[in-house]
Parts: structure tokens; C-alpha cells; sequence
């Protein structure tokens, strides 16, 4: 992570996050450059991230309502249930509550910008309702359809002319569509209740950001007509702290290392992992296979050529290794390539799909089905690592995304704003305090009694 000089003028910030797996370690680096840089910052997260987002230096707190319990999307085969699963879990389940969370806070906190990220919809309802500017972090591609490329979620490769676009339209209509069904009346529903007038469709909730964060570089992703309030601000590659060991070295030997990283989160990868080092075991390599916290390491069958642990600090082993096989999360792919590493995408599922067809379109991997036997992923390995044509992609695309994690875009953007949150203190009839806001709506002034809690 670059340092940079604190800012010249301190803001107040309030930050609400949900655990999205990989994307945690993305956010929580987004929380502690603004605490580094000098800025007062309220931290909003589910429970299971609060350990970590205390190191951040910010003030944290835990949203009133738990998640509904795990997301078992690794089980779903049926579009419209992965649909319904996700608004239930991430998006219209619980934007009610942080709808009013982020109300509380925002009276408790006095920010000058509400950040959030796509899995916290409902503060960014809070947010509007009070009149206080929010940016939408994006921790990986962008995900809402735009003119002139393919919509995420199915691994579209762009096509040119005429019938591109056709395809690209209706595939867009249809995925909209979908997410529409089984999330927008909720979340027009709590629109209401915090004085807003409906949207057309959940995608319009997200433009209504004073700036769309999307934390890659643009040379990764696929290029289309952005709205005027998108930003391509570069990747956050921050370790996850559950990585950290400064004490690491890489097994020994002077084969090629092939790195091995999966998801963070449970994916039902155990199988796979298992096929991927039977497929190493086959291969003239030294292999290192890091499980993660979801899964054991000795849950796995290792060869003699094979060293399987929890998990190794990912900046360093991955410039240890000459490969890197992965699921496909943005996180591990960014990381990859800004060490100039070509990969081997087993993709599960999530982005993954969209990740995959990126490494691919630019020659910087290869991708294989998850469900792929061993044979055909050590043809895959051995393929990556015989051809330095896409050695050289990888690390020409990793020269941009270096560039692009240094470049300071993100904080930039963040700290383009005015201390307009302040606003003014009043009572109620009832003597109770509340706090008016330039902008707000008129359901939205009212005395707030139930602010999140502050562990």
C-alpha cells in the first residue's frame, strides 16, 4: 500500500460495508486509506467483519439487524432462485434496516459523504433520503449494464456490429429484468417510507451516486458508453488479515511454483481443489495450495511435490510463483496480474464467469470448468506455462493495474467534496434532538432513537 501525505482538508466520512467475502479486505483498505490520510471515519459492518475492520483506525460499529444467514449459492443452479437468493440476502432483505441505520448514523456522525457498496442498498435509500451526497464502491468489474458491452453475469465476450448490439441489448433487458422481479417493489417500498419517489429499476437506485467507484483499471475491463458519474479509480490489493505472515518463504525446490488460491469464502471448492492437486501432482512443478478459512488443509491429499496450507500473504507468493490457479474473484485476479503471473480460472460462480472472460479476451490465461478433471487442468497449467505470449500479457496488464492501484484516483475522488453534511440541530415538539439536512426529504426529518449498535 503507497503512502501518501495527509489531506489537506479533513472530512468526515460514514462507510457502510457487508461482508461480501473477497471484497472485504477491497472495502476495509478503502476505510483505513481515509483514516491514514486524516479523515474522521464511521465504519458501518456486518458482525463477522468487525475484527478486522477495527484495525482499520475507524470508528465501527455493527448494523442492528444479522444477515440472513449463508448464502448458499454454490447449490443454486436455477436463475430465478440465484436471483431471488441475492435480493433476499444482499439486497432487498436488508435494505429496510439500513435504511434506518444509516439515518441514525448520519445524525449520530455528521458525514460530508456516505460511501457504500453495491450489497447496501439501503443506505444508500438513508443517504438520499437525508440529502447527503454517497459514492458506491465497486470492488470488482462494472456491474450494471452500459450501452455497447455485454451485461455481467453470463461471461459474454463482446461482439462488434449490428447484432452485438442486439444481443447485448436484450441480454441487458433480460438480467435487469430478473433482478428487478424479486427486488425493486421492496426497495421502493422503503423508498416511501423514508419520503423518496420510486425507481424505475434497482440499477436506478445506483446512479443516483454522486460517483460509481470501480476498483479496477479499465484496461481489464470490457469498455462501453458509461454513465458521466462512473470512475475507474484502480484496484485496493490489500491483503485479508487472516493472510498476513511476514515470516513466509515459498517451499523449496527450482521447479516453477504454481500458486493455488481459492475462494475465501465457502464455494463447495473441496472437490476441486483436490482435482487441481492430483493435477499438479502429474506436473514438473512445485505446487502451493492455500484453502482459505472455509476450508481444512487436511482435508485434502497432497503429493510429494504438493505443500498445502491455510493461506500464505498472496503479494508475495504470488511473485514466487510462474502460475496462478484460481476461482476467478476479482481480488486474487487483480493481484495475480499486478505481479505479471498468467492464470488458470476455474471459475464458480458470483463475477467469477465475467473475471474469467476477461483474463481470456486479453491472452493473459486460460480458463477450464470447475468441474474439469484433473488431466485437462494440468494440460491447462502445463499450456500457461510453456507460452510466453501470455506471460507477456499478464504483465502488460499488470503494468496498468499497477499504475492504476498507485495512481491516488481513488482518494481523489473521495475527497472531492464539500462539508455540506453538517447540517442544522433542532428539537422536536416532544423536545426530542434531530438534525435537519439541505436536501433531505421531508419524511426523512424526524428524531432518530435507534442508532447502530456500537460494539
Amino acid at each position: 500500500m503507497n503512502a501518501r501525505a495527509p489531506a489537506t482538508a479533513s472530512h468526515a466520512y460514514l462507510v457502510a460495508l457487508a461482508d461480501g467475502g473477497g471484497t472485504v479486505p477491497v472495502e476495509l483498505g478503502v476505510v483505513r486509506r481515509l483514516v491514514e490520510r486524516g479523515h474522521r471515519v464511521t465504519a458501518i459492518v456486518d458482525a463477522s467483519m468487525l475484527e478486522a475492520a477495527r484495525g482499520t483506525g475507524a470508528d465501527v460499529r455493527t448494523w442492528s439487524a444479522a444477515p440472513a444467514g449463508l448464502y448458499r449459492d454454490w447449490a443454486i443452479r436455477n436463475p430465478f432462485e440465484m436471483a431471488r437468493g441475492m435480493a433476499e440476502h444482499y439486497l432487498a432483505g436488508p435494505a429496510a434496516g439500513q435504511a434506518d441505520d444509516i439515518v441514525a448514523a448520519i445524525d449520530a456522525a455528521r458525514p460530508d459523504l456516505v460511501v457504500t457498496t453495491f450489497f447496501t442498498v439501503g443506505a444508500m435509500i438513508g443517504a438520499e433520503a437525508r440529502g447527503i451526497p454517497f459514492d458506491v464502491l465497486m470492488p470488482n468489474i462494472y456491474i450494471a449494464p452500459a450501452p455497447g458491452r455485454p451485461p455481467g453475469g453470463a461471461g459474454l465476450k463482446p461482439m462488434a456490429g449490428p447484432l452485438g448490439g442486439l444481443r447485448d441489448r436484450v441480454a441487458s433487458s433480460g438480467t435487469t429484468r430478473l433482478l428487478d422481479r424479486y427486488t425493486l417493489a421492496a426497495l421502493n417500498d422503503v423508498r416511501a417510507v423514508h419520503g423518496l419517489a420510486p425507481i424505475g429499476t434497482t440499477w436506478d437506485q445506483l446512479h443516483r451516486a454522486r460517483r460509481e467507484l470501480v476498483l479496477t483499471t479499465a484496461e481489464f475491463d470490457f469498455a462501453g458508453a458509461f454513465g458521466p458519474n462512473v470512475r475507474f479509480v484502480g484496484p485496493v490489493l490489500d491483503d485479508p488479515a487472516w493472510a498476513a505472515d511476514p515470516e513466509w518463504t515459498p517451499p523449496p525446490g527450482d521447479a516453477p511454483l504454481v500458486l493455488v488460491a481459492m475462494s475465501s469464502t465457502f464455494q463447495n471448492q473441496a472437490d476441486c481443489l483436490q482435482r487441481i492437486v492430483d493435477a499438479l501432482g502429474a506436473l514438473p512443478v512445485r505446487g502451493l495450495v492455500t484453502t482459505g478459512p472455509s476450508i481444512e488443509p487436511g482435508e485434502l491429499r497432497a503429493p510429494e511435490n504438493v505443500v498445502v496450507e491455510a493461506s500464505a500473504p498472496h503479494a508475495a507468493a504470488m511473485h514466487a510463483a510462474s502460475v496462478v490457479v484460481t476461482h476467478g474473484g476479482h481480488g486474487t485476479v487483480m493481484k495475480a496480474l499486478a505481479a505479471g503471473r498468467p492464470l488458470v480460472i476455474l471459475h464458480h460462480g458470483r463475477d467469477q464467469v465475467d473475471n474469467a472472460v476477461r483474463v481470456t479476451e486479453r491472452g493473459a490465461g486460460l480458463a477450464v470448468p470447475r468441474r474439469a478433471a484433473s488431466p485437462r487442468i494440468a494440460r491447462a497449467v502445463a499450456e500457461v506455462l510453456g507460452d510466453g505470449r501470455v506471460r507477456l500479457a499478464a504483465e502488460r496488464l499488470g503494468a496498468s493495474i499497477r499504475r492504476d492501484a498507485s495512481s491516488g484516483a481513488l482518494l481523489d475522488e473521495l475527497e472531492r467534496v464539500d462539508s455540506a453534511g453538517a447540517g442544522t440541530v433542532s428539537t422536536t415538539p416532544d423536545g426530542s434532538p434531530t438534525r435537519e439536512y439541505p436536501g433531505a426529504s421531508a419524511r426523512s426529518r424526524r428524531a432518530v432513537t435507534a442508532p447502530p449498535r456500537s460494539p
